[in-house]
């Protein structure tokens, strides 16, 4: 079992709907967390309430890192070496949306969110993981989505900075699994959080179907997710919809794109 009371988490997205889920249930279970998010002010902000609140874990840094661009996650690592802390559990929350056809979408948009959701994850992993293994100890953790198993229209990028991250995850658990490092991915549906909010562009975002009202509890989401990540899981579908189209998906796939018509454009 992977143990959260006194271990070190480095969680990137601290201050995002998931992120704050996590921030404030892991100082719950006795963690010491370092966060990072892109807006440090906002981020400290955020945490110094949850501090005075919660008493059981403790938040040992707050940084505002950019990990669109690849510097950004040595940034991230080089800062947690100073705190000669070594880190049990990386948690690769960060991430962004958008919904548009592909070519109405700005190119630098779409890029912007494959260096946010895909490339940083790996790029941090590769960075920890170096430690990880030379401990024999360590726990990564993929925030991917429903989106990694299911492609929606409007979402073909955001779709396949999830897939990609999918497989990241199932690679990455077959080559660091012989040095007893556990790696988790987790699969959300939509969940209420501001990425609902994401930027929409072109012919596809005049109107789209009513997602918000299907929308999970992010606070839910994170606890299972957390339950999950005590038991080692693989791959954690933590909403009921996710898990009945993963079934679909896997069994009868046709069905998953009748079902999912719901959520396209409305002509």
């Amino acid at each position: 079992m992977t143990e959260l009371n006194q271990a070190v988490v480095v969680l990137t997205g601290a201050s995002g709907g998931f992120g704050q889920q996590f921030t404030r249930q892991l100082l719950q279970a006795g963690s010491h967390l370092i966060l990072t998010d892109l807006d440090k002010t906002r981020l400290q902000q955020q945490v110094a309430p949850l501090q005075e609140d919660i008493t059981t874990g403790k938040v040992l840094a707050c940084w505002g890192i950019d990990l669109s661009h690849p510097q950004g996650s040595q940034t991230l690592y080089d800062a947690v070496q100073t705190l000669h802390q070594p880190v049990d559990l990386l948690i690769n929350n960060a991430g962004i949306g958008l919904y548009g056809r592909m070519d109405e979408v700005p190119p630098e948009q779409w890029e912007t969110l494959m260096q946010v959701n895909l490339l940083a994850p790996m790029r941090l992993s590769t960075l920890f993981m170096a430690d990880m293994i030379q401990r024999r100890k360590g726990h990564i953790v993929n925030i991917s989505s429903l989106a990694g198993w299911i492609a929606l229209a409007g979402m073909a990028h955001y779709g396949s900075s999830k897939y990609g991250l999918r497989g990241f995850t199932e690679g990455l658990y077959q080559e660091v699994k012989a040095y007893n490092i556990k790696v988790t991915g987790v699969y959300p549906f939509f969940s209420r959080t501001p990425l609902l909010q994401s930027k929409r562009y072109g012919s596809l975002a005049e109107e789209i179907g009513d997602i918000e009202s299907m929308a999970s509890d992010p606070a839910l989401i994170i606890q299972r997710t957390l339950n999950a990540i005590v038991q080692e899981k693989l791959h954690v579908f933590p909403d009921r919809t996710a898990q009945l189209f993963a079934l679909l998906k896997r069994y009868v796939p046709s069905l998953v794109y009748w079902g999912t018509e719901y959520f396209k454009p409305r002509k």
